[in-house]
């Protein structure tokens, strides 16, 4: 199910999300699994929001993000570009048992400013399958940090996921899942830029 971490890999995986922003790559179904856009502005400026979010070791997002339980870098190919491993704490009235997600991870800053975090899974030779975690996998996804001209402590939060969670789980219960971790992830992250930049 997993691929190995190529150049190509990482290279277009920005060029990628990019077209979820500008809508080309469409919503829906995506064979087994669906893909799942969230979008809110955010009140704080978009080094804040990138704070709380920047996917690197010792990050805040551990420490906001209900749904991260820990987060560690793999292999750190160049400054922006990382192979990292996201657990999971269980979830769903623990019908949804602890995943681990093993993706290569990649930063980018745009000329207007916008800062991307995008992600799609990898094998790695240094991070094989855990005992009591399921192995999920992240397709393309990403979240943009998209600065509001005119207002510098505003920030548009664009994100897409869509991850398989591995494992036996009921369509229904996945799909009940993914609309309120999102809503939760944007609730939560509010909270978090707010405590930071008080």
């Amino acid at each position: 199910m997993g691929k190995l971490l190529t150049a190509a890999t990482h290279a277009s995986l920005p060029d990628q999300i990019l077209r979820f922003r500008s809508g080309a790559a469409g919503f829906g179904f995506l064979s087994s699994r669906r893909r799942y856009r969230g979008e809110g502005i955010l009140p704080a400026s978009p080094r804040g929001v990138w704070e709380c979010i920047k996917p690197v070791a010792g990050g805040s997002r551990t420490r906001w993000d209900q749904n991260v339980k820990d987060f560690e870098v793999i292999e750190a190919i160049s400054d922006t570009v990382s192979v990292c491993r996201t657990t999971t704490p269980s979830a769903f009235m623990r019908i949804i048992s602890p995943r681990e997600f093993v993706d290569v991870v990649v930063m980018k800053q745009y000329e207007d400013g916008t800062m991307l975090s995008a992600a799609t899974h990898v094998e790695h030779p240094l991070c094989p399958p855990r005992p009591n975690f399921v192995r999920g996998f992240n397709y393309p996804c990403g979240c943009f940090c998209i600065p509001l001209p005119g207002e510098p402590d505003r920030t548009q939060l664009l994100s897409f996921f869509q991850t398989d969670l591995g494992g036996y789980l009921p369509q229904t219960v996945v799909d009940s899942f993914f609309p309120a971790s999102i809503a939760g992830f944007y609730s939560n992250l509010t909270k978090a830029v707010k405590a930071l930049e008080a």
